[in-house]
């Protein structure tokens, strides 16, 4: 599928619908129990399906890892405005342990919201959501991957995952995971038990300070819908400057064109614009357009499941 201009859900953007949403949001004692009503549906939902939320919660919390964020966290970072606003739920948003506790939970709880009737497991689900990613992906490839870069990593499910693809093709590949979150970098590294990833860097995806044409595919998965277009952009930019010639940039998220989005019933829109601050902003944002314009070659959109989308694109040989 070739890239096209975004077709955005109804509840996104200045349409009526939309503005309507975002009074409620802004309605703080409204938003209030919109939060605690997210964070239940989730909880629920996933409890419900076999996700020991609560249980891995506690089990982070009791352990030592707190005291491992020292050696991961750089003093020198300073956090954008856009990261430093209520998200998923949380006050703090990604910047907090409850967030870094949850987050592997609720990623798999993600997965299971993409195949709602083939009652699959939630290790089936999180399965089929990475490798229909990863099939796109393998049919765009022009080279081997040495060096590949897991940008907006989180907990490292994303980076493990790809990594152990990517060691089918390439057994020596390097793969190096990037989030803004300390916290979620220590429960990456933890996650980490047998050493895979060369580098949990923690540091900024717009600025990164890593060398020019030193990766042969960055990845990002799920994260650009949790940014404002103008840190997307600058992102995309960097990127470009981090690839090698020929490398490639595979951005896997929400589709806005999926019928399943277009048509979510009002209180899940209602109660996901209400964890997602920069929804409006991701669903009118023309991505493909975008990379195009930066200089990318070769921006192709695929969807991958009945949610998502896989868009591709090449730094020029």
């Amino acid at each position: 599928m070739t890239a096209s201009s975004p077709q955005k859900p109804a509840w996104a953007g200045d349409d009526f619908l939309s503005k309507v949403v975002n009074r409620l949001i802004q309605t703080k004692p409204l938003y209030a129990l919109m939060k605690r009503q997210a964070r239940q549906v989730l909880i629920k939902t996933a409890e419900k399906n076999g996700i020991p939320w609560r249980q891995t919660c506690a089990e982070y919390a009791a352990s030592d890892i707190a005291a491992q964020l020292s050696g991961l966290q750089n003093s020198e970072v300073t956090y954008p405005d856009y990261y430093q606003v209520p998200f998923h739920a949380y006050d703090a948003g990604n910047l907090c342990w409850q967030a870094a506790f949850e987050a592997e939970s609720a990623t798999y709880s993600m997965a299971l919201r993409v195949w709602p009737e083939e009652n699959l497991t939630w290790q089936a689900a999180q399965d089929r959501l990475r490798s229909s990613f990863h099939t796109v992906l393998a049919n765009y490839l022009t080279q081997p991957v040495q060096d590949a870069l897991d940008v907006g990593c989180s907990v490292g499910i994303s980076t493990l995952t790809l990594h152990h693809w990517l060691q089918q093709r390439s057994p020596t590949v390097q793969t190096t995971g990037l989030d803004l979150s300390p916290y979620m970098l220590t429960v990456a590294q933890a996650r980490d038990t047998q050493q895979e990833i060369a580098h949990w860097l923690h540091t900024t995806a717009e600025n990164t300070g890593l060398p020019s044409a030193s990766f042969d595919l960055i990845s990002m998965q799920f994260i650009t819908h949790e940014l404002p277009r103008t840190a997307s952009r600058a992102i995309f930019q960097e990127a470009l400057r981090l690839l090698r010639p020929g490398g490639t940039l595979a951005i896997a998220d929400n589709n806005p064109k999926s019928p399943v989005i277009q048509n979510l019933p009002p209180v899940i829109f209602t109660l996901m614009k209400s964890t997602e601050p920069w929804s409006d902003d991701y669903y009118t944002f023309d991505i493909e357009a975008a990379l195009t314009e930066l200089g990318y070659q070769h921006v192709t959109t695929h969807e991958t499941d009945p949610r998502h989308r896989a868009i591709l694109a090449q730094k020029p040989e």
